[in-house]
Formats: structure tokens, sequence, C-alpha cells
């Protein structure tokens, strides 16, 4: 089959609490065996929660493979066969205590195909309505309002760097106006 590669081998070299490393053997469609390394990953969701004023509801947060912090879209991981809106609102709440009205699903995207399998479900969260956070007890992160228009513009400028978030951020963007 054209552009397709068959998997003939598939080996488990780290399990860890997030994700499995995986060095696979796979065949090309003219027969030569090369080898894949997988990372595979249950999925995650992001939601935009926008207030009836048009400011969006980021987290800051230390992201320690970039030794630094990021502004993000409210985001987790998918637990095992949890469903990615369940999650989503979960993650909306526990991370800036909001829950919502709407909840409009915007689509998935694929962070890094080049090696891993993760899904990130995106999700617009209108009609908020505040509460208080939820965090797990490993997780330290502040909430920042910033109006839609200006984070778009941050996008455009460099200035958030999350994949998920300015995706999410400008598909919320085309679809609010």
């Amino acid at each position: 089959m054209h552009l397709f590669e068959k998997t003939i081998d598939s080996e488990v070299k780290y399990e860890g609490k997030i994700l499995t490393v995986c060095s696979d053997k796979a065949e090309l469609e003219n027969g030569a065996i090369v080898s894949r390394d997988v990372i595979r990953h249950s999925g995650g969701v992001g939601v935009v929660p926008v207030t009836d004023e048009g400011d969006v509801l980021f987290v800051r947060q230390f992201r320690y493979p970039f030794q630094k912090v990021l502004m993000e879209i409210p985001a987790g991981k998918l637990n095992a066969g949890e469903d990615h809106a369940e999650a989503g609102r979960r993650e909306l709440q526990e991370e800036t205590g909001c829950t919502c009205k709407q909840f409009r699903y915007m689509g998935y995207m694929i962070p890094t195909p080049a090696y891993c399998q993760e899904i990130t479900h995106m999700y617009l969260a209108t009609g908020l309505e505040g509460g208080k956070q939820n965090l797990d007890d490993d997780e330290f992160l502040e909430v920042v309002k910033i109006p839609l228009d200006k984070a778009v513009e941050m996008v455009m400028n460099g200035e958030i760097e999350d994949g998920k978030t300015q995706l999410a951020l400008l598909k919320a963007k085309m679809i609010l106006g």
C-alpha cells in the first residue's frame, strides 16, 4: 500500500506515569525494514475559557523540560478511557475554578506526529461561572486574564509559545470573531 508502513515488531523500552516509549520495526512499501521510536500517550485536552467581557483565562506554570514558566490554556492529560469533553470540563474547573454554560468542540491536533501518537482535543468555554480551584497536590499555577485580541497578538509575536494554546486561541478567535 502506498505511503504505508507496516509494524512488524514493537518492544516497550520504558513505561512511565504519562507515557510509554517503544522501539518498533516497520516494513516500508519497498520492503526495507526500518526502526521507529514511538511515544505512546493517552492524549490530552485544552480549553479556551472566554469571559463575557472577552478575556481569556490562562494558566501560568513552570514547565520542567524547558526550565521556565509558560502561559497556556487550561489543559491536562486524559485518563485511560476518559471522555475528552468530560476531561476538558474537569481541567477547566480544577485549574481556573470555573464551570461554563457553553462548551464547544473545536477539533483536535496532533502535536508531534513524527514520534508521538498523542492527540490533543480543544474546546471553547463561554458563559463562565466562577468558583474555587481544585489543583492536584503537585500542581502550582496562577490564573491570568488577557483580552482575546491581545492574546492572538501575543501568539503572532511569539510571546505565547505553547502549540496547543496557539492553535486553540486562533480557532477561538475565528469562531468568536
